[in-house]
């Protein structure tokens, strides 16, 4: 079932009786659209590589990779350059087959053939043996709809992967890392120096395909030019400067309002369900997916659940579904109401 399908299923069902408790939200700033700053009204230049080392610092990373962190209009915009790149050089590319269907999007507009491998229930690379051509993973940490964190042991397969040919080189998509710094496996893979790291103020600032960062490694330095030439609009940057430097305490309180509302989805869950929720996925900060080893179809004629199929992430074979936190019944008008009681 493609995305728009199951809005439009998911749209029926809801308006259908008996009630269902609704734990397929997806849309994180139509959730949390009162938290999103105001775009600043003002005309003062703002330069990219400001910006660039205003980033790095936050994150807590040399400013001596300045010349390295490329500046974009978010994780989408940074992805279609290095896709597209990527075709010139003839390079393979793995992609998650269920985290974001747009990857493949992305990927096949700029002239690719990706190839898959899955996350859910847990990620699982390639195999394939490597040849002489570039070859590029693509992977998000944290990774949805897994709902956390790479393990160390994720991190280690992922190295030995890298190490088993001088070809192969990551695409670190971190844009749910809504910390700093940013989290010791990603730490760890930009370590190797054959990664690549994309990040953007999508998820903490709330303000999708607008700002972000590529941080390139020394086997793309090709592609900085490619940056240089299609940059953010003067007011992306003026609003990117407002978010980094005016509310640089807003991806904390993002943290915090989404763990609220994951402890009052898992308080309305059934135990049977609640127990099916891996534990990591549950103290992930700032995590809203939580992948449940029950099909969506059981979910919701056993539980009255609705939940969202794994196949809307894209293709997968895990029986499962994905529970989501973002729905009204989880915010915090609902819950002053429920505290209150009837009047």
């Amino acid at each position: 079932m493609r995305f728009d399908e199951f809005q439009e299923f998911r749209r029926r069902q809801l308006g259908a009786a008996p009630p269902l408790l609704d734990a397929a939200e997806t849309n994180l700033y139509r959730a949390l659209a009162p938290m999103r700053p105001e775009a600043p009204a003002g005309t003062h230049t703002v330069y990219r590589c400001d910006l660039a080392r205003a980033w790095l610092r936050r994150f807590e990373l040399p400013q001596e990779w300045s010349r390295h962190a490329m500046v974009c209009r978010g994780v989408r915009h940074g992805l279609g350059v290095v896709f597209r790149w990527l075709r010139t050089v003839q390079a393979r590319l793995w992609l998650p087959g269920d985290v974001y269907p747009v990857y493949f999007d992305l990927a096949r507009a700029a002239g690719l053939a990706p190839a898959s491998y899955p996350t859910l229930p847990a990620p699982a690379l390639p195999t394939s043996p490597a040849d002489d051509r570039p070859e590029y993973l693509l992977l998000a940490n944290p990774s949805k709809p897994l709902g956390r964190y790479l393990s160390e042991a994720e991190c280690d397969a992922v190295i030995s992967w890298l190490r088993e040919s001088p070809h192969r080189h990551l695409l670190i998509d971190s844009v749910y890392e809504l910390g700093a710094p940013f989290a010791a496996g990603t730490r760890r893979l930009l370590d190797t120096g054959r990664a690549v790291l994309l990040h953007s103020v999508t998820k903490g600032w709330l303000w999708p395909q607008t700002f972000g960062v590529v941080l390139l490694g020394p086997a793309q330095a090709e592609l900085a030019e490619a940056f240089r030439a299609d940059p953010p609009t003067p007011d992306q940057l003026r609003l990117a400067d407002r978010l980094l430097t005016g509310h640089g305490d807003l991806p904390r309180l993002v943290v915090d309002e989404l763990a609220a509302r994951a402890e009052r989805l898992f308080t309305r869950l059934p135990d049977e369900v609640l127990g099916a929720i891996p534990a990591e996925t549950r103290t992930c900060p700032g995590n809203y997916f939580f992948p449940v080893g029950i099909p969506a179809q059981t979910l919701h004629r056993e539980y009255g659940v609705l939940a969202v199929p794994v196949g809307v992430f894209g293709e997968s074979r895990w029986p499962g579904s994905v529970l989501t936190s973002l729905a009204d019944a989880f915010g915090p008008t609902a819950a002053d109401e429920a505290e209150s009681g009837p009047r």
